[in-house]
């Protein structure tokens, strides 16, 4: 999922950032908006301020183990912002719609550039790079237990909140794309309402038709 401005802030001037640092956050920019693919590990170099002989001391296994550590950057970043949206409300639904106007605020303030850096990585290295395929799968995982963990503190079922973990995280995916393409928020607002409604059905007590 988009991450927040912290990364977008970091990956300007580099004065307080280690080398190391420097390198990851800004390899998580490019390839958030220009894929693996379309990303060379010279034009990092030069955009994060190092030399290629940095780039390469740190991660010697070259872009393959860079685009580990940037979708490792970009997970945490997005849980960091996921956990204090899902903790900042009461309502679990409620805070599913909060999810959704933070990422259409992303988007717009990126002007529709910078979408999900895990999923941006990971698209057209299935079956290349198993690496990158399975950092961005364990970066989903840790997303969905955030959405599972708080479900279950509303009280839902553990059947129901696996799953909805699941339907939660595939559908801002989902969204998130939709709308970066189009240029228009409105599918992620209508996937936030949806959402709440879904989760509202699977409260403990809600009639079921």
């Amino acid at each position: 999922m988009k991450t927040s401005a912290r990364q977008r802030g970091a990956a300007g001037p580099h004065g307080a950032l280690g080398t190391r640092d420097r390198i990851v956050r800004t390899a998580s920019r490019l390839m958030q908006r220009q894929g693996y693919d379309g990303t060379g590990i010279k034009q990092i170099s030069q955009e994060a301020e190092a030399t290629l002989g940095s780039v390469y001391h740190f991660f010697p296994g070259g872009k393959q183990e860079l685009a580990v550590a940037a979708i490792r950057h970009g997970e945490k970043e997005f849980a960091d912002e996921l956990r204090e949206i899902l903790d900042g409300e009461d309502d679990p639904a409620e805070a599913v719609v909060a999810c959704t106007r933070r990422l259409a605020e992303g988007l717009r303030a990126s002007d529709w550039v910078d979408g999900c850096p895990v999923t941006a990585t990971a698209l057209g290295t299935a079956g290349r790079v198993p690496d990158v395929q399975r950092a961005a799968a364990e970066a989903f995982a840790h997303w969905r237990r955030l959405v599972f963990e708080r479900l279950r503190r509303a009280g839902l079922a553990e059947d129901d909140a696996h799953d909805l973990a699941h339907t939660v995280i595939s559908t801002l995916e989902g969204a998130e794309l939709a709308a970066q393409v189009s240029q228009d928020d409105r599918p992620l607002h209508a996937a936030g309402r949806h959402l709440a409604r879904l989760i509202d059905l699977h409260r403990p007590g809600a009639a079921h038709s």
